[in-house]
């Protein structure tokens, strides 16, 4: 059986070099437009919570106007009010409100009224001075406050952009990569045996794999399941995170519950890696690719291949001899 690849630490120091200058390269040539784009959106919505919605006035909105700022979608902004900002979810916890749909909220008044006491309370006072003072704002204060509200919600969006398309760009590219080396894409489906998973030369979306996900389940020609981790990591403190807490310790999961000689688990990296770390998960099980250089897991998957093509071969026939005398 073929066993994958294990990198000597410079061999790790070597790729991890090549993975950050690709990384710094991209983030640097990265167009100001989306961010330009983003906030302008949003400054829009700000402005529109204050001229529309008179959200400078917080305590003279009313419930059906909450129901209307949710209904035309600016629900992110009125969040972002509060320092620090709440999310959708732990504000239908504050609020102890069913759901923050804009139907429910128009028909239940006092939920609305919730929502909006919520935020009030929460207020960034440093962004909205007048309202603890009891006043109204200065146009300089509208405005700077408009303009600081639309950095903050730019920031965390654009932040988690570059996250999800990263990770999204890697899967889309592995499985290119997969289907013109002549595997085949099928169904995602939970995997709690390898009779679950896909056939040999196949591999599918992401799936639960015994507890845990992986993000493209592969079966190998050996039979074997290789379940791959896309993980895109922007420095090395969040490194510790993609790969020693998140990929190895699923790697041990999966060898666990379906057998050492029955996985490959593999994690495949973009971006800025802490060379240390990337020693630790190999030790522990789990096998490292990087998504520039593919050719490295392929070179592995056509010897797993050859392997099982052997394997299929019939032995030479012997021939019967008659005994003698």
């Amino acid at each position: 059986m073929q066993r994958p690849p294990t990198w000597t630490e410079a061999e790790l120091s070597a790729a991890a070099s090549e993975a950050r200058r690709i990384f710094r390269s991209s983030r640097l040539d990265e167009p100001l437009e989306t961010w330009k784009r983003t906030f302008d959106q949003y400054q829009e919505r700000f402005e529109r919570l204050f001229d529309k919605y008179g959200i400078a006035q917080p305590a003279k909105i009313t419930s059906k106007q909450v129901a209307a700022i949710f209904r035309e979608r600016l629900s992110d902004a009125l969040r972002y009010l509060a320092g620090p900002p709440i999310s959708a979810d732990d504000l239908a916890v504050l609020a102890e409100a069913e759901s923050l749909s804009p139907g429910r909220l128009e028909a239940d008044h006092a939920a609305a009224g919730r929502v909006l006491a919520t935020i009030v309370r929460a207020l960034d006072t440093k962004r909205f001075p007048w309202i603890a003072e009891g006043r109204g704002p200065t146009k300089a204060e509208r405005s700077a406050a408009i303009l600081a509200s639309a950095a903050l919600i730019t920031a965390q969006r654009v932040a988690t952009t570059r996250r999800n398309e990263g990770k999204e760009v890697q899967e889309r590219a592995v499985k290119d990569f997969l289907k013109a080396m002549g595997f085949t894409a099928v169904a995602a489906r939970p995997i709690h045996t390898l009779d679950d998973a896909p056939a040999r030369g196949e591999f599918c979306d992401e799936s639960k794999v015994g507890t845990r996900k992986a993000d493209v389940p592969v079966r190998l020609f050996d039979g074997r399941l290789m379940p791959i981790e896309c993980k895109v990591s922007n420095s090395e403190l969040n490194s510790v995170k993609r790969i020693n807490n998140d990929a190895a310790v699923k790697a041990r999961t999966w060898k666990e519950q379906f057998g050492t000689n029955q996985v490959v688990p593999v994690a495949m990296l973009s971006g800025v890696f802490k060379v240390s770390n990337l020693v630790q998960a190999q030790s522990e099980g789990l096998t490292l690719f990087w998504a520039n250089k593919l050719e490295a897991m392929r070179t592995f998957i056509e010897s797993t291949q050859q392997e099982a093509q052997q394997a299929r071969k019939p032995g030479p026939r012997r021939r019967n001899r008659r005994p003698k005398g």
